[in-house]
């Protein structure tokens, strides 16, 4: 196998690994994020752990200060007593040549290691100095001579009082033992001065201590993880109702109204779920209340509709022969019967609005969805809006793809829709342009509509699709509108799965975007026309009379 080859597999299996680990702490952070317990658990766990490390630490502190203090002050006490015990012996020998001087040391030095407990090492060194008679220093360990440093042999020179200092005592393994060196100054006779040493180890307290922090982190990981069942046992009682109230509450906000907790005890958790099945029952009945209403309402709207579909065919009927017979009417009759064929249009087709809205409510809308090249609606769109646009001197500017975009729309009602988006923007452009373009991705298709008139706040944009909605009560609808054509093309953008959204600043226009998917049933993720403006670019064709050239500089579009 090649290292190239090699190389390659180390590199697919390091980015698995990654990707496996960016997964895991992935999950591992949204099961904590989303479980309360977790959090609590873990919360409590770590404060646990951190308090008893540091009770834990300091009682090792103090215990280890205590054994030490309390082992310093028995070694001195024991050092003490063979010095003044040497010292004695030393004074009352009679010795006095160099052989017979080096002989009593050397059986001194047994003699304090055997006596001392634990058997210390004994070192006697000469201070540094003439001296009459040379005697050689006696030292029982030659690896132990490099712990007396030159520090504490000036120490114990300089002060008749004993020195001490704590030491590492290496050992033949490598390994090095806590010990204790204690120094102070003897008079051998006819020598002079000489330092004695008494080297301890402190391996038997180093073992307690040890045995004692073993203990306690026995003790201190027995208690953490009985601090973690405890919470985990309390966070269980407390979240488990909160939790089969949630799931209660999905399955209520789902349309199962008949979902209720099961009350146990008297304790809160029992007064929660009381209270929150009181609470859903009474939901219960006001959402069957208002669906009632609501059927009423939609029923009564529906029927009355359809009954006054035949007194106003009889009232056309006589309108129109009042029509026809206005020539041989006077003035004031004549003008009656034309405003009475007006009224009686928008008559018709508020009932046919009404309607409409009536089969929405009633889950009744139908989509006949074909596969037809979306420019065509909107060409047939534009076309049927010309005449009104001509009558307010309006320019209309469409932009269209130069490829087909073909997607699966009911024609009918996607031509509604672009119809009363159009009409509503040249009704409120005020003798400005209004711009319609198209465009599409893989998944969606997009329409808008702008105009450069009065525009609307964003709390008026929220409120558009509402049904008989004006943004000012006061202003008329001189095109005939019924005050529905909106609600109506929202209900026809979600029947095909699309949205229908609003743009507008007041002075600036407003912007309309249909969105719908190019195939039926496919989820929409985004939108290929951006909710703002955008300059005008290709001319289809004017309508009216105004100057094509006139058109405003558009301002940059500003974000919705």
């Amino acid at each position: 196998m090649s290292g190239a080859v090699r190389a390659g597999r180390f590199r697919r299996t390091l980015r698995l690994g990654r990707l496996r680990t960016a997964r895991f702490l992935s999950s591992a952070v949204y099961r904590w994020r989303a479980s309360l317990q977790i959090r609590v658990i873990t919360s409590t766990l770590v404060a646990g752990t951190v308090a008893l490390l540091v009770l834990g630490g300091y009682l090792s502190g103090w215990i280890r200060d205590g054994l030490f203090e309390e082992r310093l002050d028995q070694l001195l006490e024991e050092s003490a007593r063979a010095t003044q015990q040497a010292q004695s012996n030393l004074s009352a020998t009679s010795t006095s040549t160099p052989a017979e001087i080096s002989a009593l040391l050397s059986d001194l030095v047994r003699a304090l290691q055997v006596s001392g407990s634990g058997q210390p090492e004994v070192f006697l060194r000469r201070v540094p100095g003439d001296s009459p008679i040379l005697v050689t220093d006696q030292i029982t360990q030659q690896a132990y001579l490099p712990l007396i440093t030159p520090e504490l042999r000036e120490a114990v020179r300089s002060s008749e009082e004993q020195r001490w200092m704590s030491v590492a005592i290496p050992q033949e393994d490598g390994s090095v033992e806590p010990g204790l060196l204690v120094g102070s100054l003897v008079t051998v006779p006819a020598v002079g001065p000489y330092e004695l040493y008494f080297l301890y180890s402190l391996e038997p307290e180093q073992r307690t201590l040890s045995f004692v922090q073993q203990v306690l982190a026995a003790a201190a990981a027995g208690l953490v993880a009985l601090i973690g069942g405890m919470t985990w046992l309390v966070t269980r009682q407390a979240v488990q109702p909160v939790r089969s109230a949630a799931r209660v509450a999905e399955r209520f906000a789902d349309g199962h109204l008949s979902e209720r907790m099961i009350v146990k005890g008297v304790d809160e958790m029992a007064t929660l779920a009381r209270s929150f099945n009181d609470m859903a029952g009474s939901l219960q009945d006001q959402i069957a209340r208002m669906e009632q209403l609501s059927l009423m309402q939609r029923r009564f709207v529906s029927d009355v509709s359809h009954e006054l579909r035949t007194p106003l065919t009889t009232i056309r009927m006589a309108a129109e022969v009042l029509l026809e017979a206005r020539d041989e009417l006077s003035m004031a009759p004549a003008r009656s019967a034309e405003l009475l064929g007006t009224q009686l249009d928008r008559f018709e087709d508020l009932l046919a609005d009404l309607l409409e809205i009536s089969r929405f409510d009633a889950g009744a809308a139908m989509l006949d969805a074909e596969a037809v090249d979306v420019r065509d609606v909107v060409t047939l769109a534009v076309d049927q809006a010309e005449p009104l646009a001509a009558r307010k001197s309006v320019w209309l500017h469409v932009e269209l793809p130069a490829d087909p975009v073909v997607a699966d729309v009911d024609p009918r009602r996607v031509e509604r829709v672009l119809r009363n988006l159009l009409v509503n923007a040249i009704e409120h452009a005020e003798a400005k342009p209004v711009e319609v373009k198209l465009a599409a991705d893989r998944r969606a298709l997009a329409v808008t509509v702008r105009d450069h008139g009065v525009g609307m706040t964003p709390e008026e944009a929220a409120h558009v699709f509402d049904r008989f909605w004006r943004a000012d009560p006061a202003r008329t609808r001189t095109t005939g509108g019924t005050g529905l054509g909106l609600a109506i093309s929202i209900e026809d953008a979600h029947l095909h799965g699309g949205r229908l959204e609003a743009w507008g600043r007041p002075g600036e226009g407003a912007v309309f975007r249909l969105t719908l998917p190019l195939r039926a049933g496919l989820p929409l993720e985004g939108s290929p026309l951006p909710l703002g403006p955008a300059a005008p670019t290709a001319e289809v064709r004017p309508a009216g009379a105004a100057d094509p050239t006139a058109v405003p500089d558009l301002e940059p579009w500003e974000t919705a």
